[in-house]
């Protein structure tokens, strides 16, 4: 047999000694270390977690730790945490591009590098990584590096806390790093710390979650040197490429299952932040040949003129999670899971900005732009496997002000329409309240937003008959009051208003479209008259429109109605007082509506998803009684609904 032949046999195929040759150890020792390097990545995350200061670290889980191999293999992520998605496809690169700047020569024991910047290692730069070589016996250089990356509460720029749109360049952004040593023999570097602390706001809470960070890089140092004197420096490397061959494998055998073709798909942002005369579109082409697939982002808009870029290293991401999720949702994401994917990407593009004006910060919502179109190429390849598009944007509102005793206060990114609904599937409806398909932080307590800032979350809710159709429906979009009790300075970025996001797959239909309103402090004295918006039309008339596609009379939701830009008011200045409502966009449906069993539609307006009007215009299902007065005595008019489907049917 042949070298090629026998890299050509599946893992599991291999015979004991031929799996040995090739990973050096057995096969249950490469098993047994490989779920150890897992383990270590999610002590790491669990300690940082319980550990951590900041809102967005200890609440949010807005991080992730990853191993990486040595510079001799390439730099191989042999496994990262299952926290933030949007970093999976950045940290290996993160790695490599750092330690090759620096020099991996230079390294020594007990350093621990840092960086953050979005075109060296992806991402934005209050997203620091901070990387620590691993160093084994008298090995000459490191055998492999421990990377954790986390956002930092803020990075200096001209935004407290960086979330906006508005900001047009680098230099508006925030510090910027090239890879440096922030740790020396484990104590902190001090002009590092000088540089950091003379350029964000809220210093201290930046030292003593930079301080917890580098504890969980010691434990995960220990962890893997642990592995590494149990088993020895060979099988720990092999176990290493072990690892990065078995996403491969599963990855290429999924791409296998997709016929071979060309499929298309695009998606769009609303505007940028300078005005809302271009709209920004991913357009992505999937070219599957055999066990290959090559994702395409020629086409796509220019890179925008304010800061919803994203990287080349986001695009990576977009395009590994994209595939991932649609064809091979079960194996750990590794570097092996991009080995049979290639990228093409022109640059200068929303997804593949240049400095210093491609200005990089809301990223993930250009990444997330990808995603979306990528799904929708796939969904024509095997529309049975589809998902139905998610709630699209995450809608970011950033406020800021000053509490009474004159200290500032900041509510970063988790007051706005943050949590929406997924698409539903072939396996199930979608979820009503998650995170974007490329998230997956923690929502913030309640009790915790309002004891830390001066906010009162009024009301949280679903949104009736804002579901996508379908045999499984999408997800009900959720309506968010929040009020402000000082004066405040608010960015608002709801992008992705003028077109449903959960777009319908495998016959389903699409969910409805959001939007976002402010009501002044006179609109409602919650305080004296235990007032608050409610949810009808014309609540809206006395709201002055942030975002979204409404009636320019009533001010309310309207997919005919005039588009209201989100960033003509770049920075929204209010009283005490002051609400902000926010509903996000519903999810997409999966199948054909028409075909759900009326027996989940009367479920669906028991619950409050779909109104008895929208049971029958939606899913032609015939259901009567009062589901607010009564919603155990509706009824399913059986006959009704036969006939009215049969009309609604295709001819």
């Amino acid at each position: 047999m042949t070298t090629n032949e026998a890299q050509a046999k599946l893992i599991g195929e291999l015979a004991p000694d031929e799996f040995y040759r090739r990973y050096n150890c057995d096969r249950l020792t490469a098993t047994i270390l490989s779920n150890k390097y897992h383990y270590t990545v999610e002590h790491m995350c669990n300690g940082l977690l319980n550990t951590a200061f900041s809102p967005i670290l200890a609440q949010m889980k807005d991080f992730a730790t990853c191993i990486v191999g040595p510079p001799s293999m390439d730099y191989p992520m042999t496994a990262v945490s299952n926290s933030l998605v949007l970093f999976l496809g950045t940290m290996d690169v993160a790695v490599r591009n750092s330690c090759e700047e620096y020099g991996v020569e230079n390294v020594r024991p007990g350093d621990v590098l840092i960086a953050n910047d979005a075109y060296r290692i992806g991402n934005h730069v209050n997203d620091m990584c901070l990387l620590r070589p691993v160093f084994h016996g008298e090995t000459e250089g490191p055998v492999g590096f421990i990377a954790l990356r986390a956002h930092m509460l803020d990075d200096g720029g001209i935004v407290p806390a960086g979330f906006s749109a508005t900001k047009k360049n680098v230099y508006e952004n925030g510090l910027v790093l090239a890879p440096r040593l922030i740790y020396q023999d484990d104590k902190p570097v001090k002009e590092t710390f000088d540089l950091l602390f003379d350029n964000a706001r809220f210093g201290d809470l930046l030292f003593a979650d930079l301080s917890s960070m580098h504890q969980s890089l010691l434990v995960g140092e220990r962890l893997l040197l642990q592995a590494i004197d149990r088993y020895g420096l060979d099988a720990y490397l092999g176990a290493v490429q072990y690892g990065c061959d078995v996403g491969a494998e599963t990855m290429r055998t999924a791409i296998t299952q997709v016929p071979d073709g060309d499929y298309e798909g695009e998606d769009y942002l609303d505007a940028d932040a300078i005005d809302d005369s271009e709209e920004y579109k991913v357009r992505a082409t999937v070219r599957i040949r055999g066990s290959r697939a090559e994702v395409d982002l020629s086409g796509s808009s220019r890179q925008a003129r304010s800061s919803i870029n994203g990287s080349w290293l986001e695009a990576r991401t977009a395009a590994a999670v994209a595939v991932k999720y649609f064809l091979d949702r079960k194996s750990p994401f590794t570097s092996g899971a991009l080995r049979d994917i290639d990228i093409v990407l022109p640059e200068g593009t929303i997804t593949s900005a240049l400095p210093p004006d491609g200005a990089i910060f809301l990223y993930w919502e250009a990444s997330h732009l990808a995603v979306s179109a990528i799904l929708q190429a796939l969904e024509k390849a095997m529309p049975s496997r589809a998902l139905g598009g998610d709630y699209g944007s995450t809608n970011i509102h950033n406020a800021n002000g000053l509490n009474p005793d004159g200290t500032p206060w900041v509510a970063m990114a988790n007051s706005g329409g943050l949590f929406g609904p997924w698409g539903g599937t072939a396996e199930a409806d979608g979820e009503n309240y998650m995170i974007i398909y490329q998230l997956n932080i923690l929502d913030t307590p309640t009790e915790s937003l309002e004891a830390e800032t001066p906010a009162v979350v009024l009301r949280k809710e679903y949104v009736a008959d804002s579901v996508g159709p379908g045999v499984n429906r999408g997800g009900a979009a959720v309506l968010r009051d929040t009020l402000w009790q000082t004066d405040a300075e608010h960015f608002a970025a709801p992008l992705r208003t003028k077109r449903p996001s959960g777009f319908g797959v495998n016959g389903g239909r699409a969910g409805t479209c959001g939007g976002t309103w402010l009501w002044e402090s006179d609109a409602f004295d919650v305080a004296r008259r235990q007032e608050i918006p409610g949810t009808s039309r014309n609540v809206y008339q006395n709201s002055t429109p942030v975002a979204g596609v409404l009636d320019p009379d009533t001010k309310s939701l309207d997919p005919d109605g005039q588009y209201f830009y989100f960033a003509r008011t770049p920075i929204w200045r209010t009283a005490p007082g002051a609400i902000f409502r926010y509903i996000t966009n519903g999810g997409g449906g999966w199948g054909n509506p028409l075909e759900r069993d009326p027996e989940r539609v009367l479920r669906d307006v028991r619950d409050g998803y779909v109104t008895i009007d929208g049971a029958a215009n939606d899913f032609g299902v015939v259901i009567t009684g009062d589901p607010e007065q009564n919603p155990e005595g509706l009824e399913l008019e059986i006959k009704k609904t036969e006939k009215l489907r049969a009309g609604m049917a295709p001819d």
